[in-house]
């Protein structure tokens, strides 16, 4: 017979409990840009696209990009609600780098990437 989670973690150390709570919460700090928008909105990747004006699989290959703009990281986490503060942490201080908060004009960058239908 399998047993219960609650179970198991009842004989967990209370040391152990607070590292895997520590872990838990980090693990929910740090998600993928899908993640992200499944996790925190109902919007889809057509919504999205809608919303910043471009593709469906334009926002699907944003999702999986490991390397992106600003401009389109900003606009991607405003369509969904939020928005991007960047941080530079030290060992001694945390500073938040604001040049980036222009979200009218880096969002202006992605506008043109729609692709039209051509008729003949």
């Amino acid at each position: 017979m399998a047993k219960s989670f609650n179970d198991l973690r009842r004989k967990m150390t209370p040391e152990r409990r607070q590292r895997n709570a520590a872990e838990a919460n980090r693990m929910l700090l740090e998600l993928t840009l899908q993640e992200l928008r499944q996790g925190v909105t109902t919007l889809s990747q057509e919504d999205v696209a809608d919303l910043l004006k471009v593709t469906q699989g334009y926002v699907s290959k944003l999702e999986r990009q490991n390397d992106m703009l600003l401009s389109n990281l900003y606009a991607y986490v405003q369509a969904l609600g939020g928005e991007v503060e960047i941080r530079a942490k030290f060992p001694d201080q945390e500073v938040q780098i604001t040049q980036f908060g222009e979200i009218d004009k880096l969002k202006a960058a992605l506008a043109p990437r729609r692709t039209r239908k051509r008729t003949a």
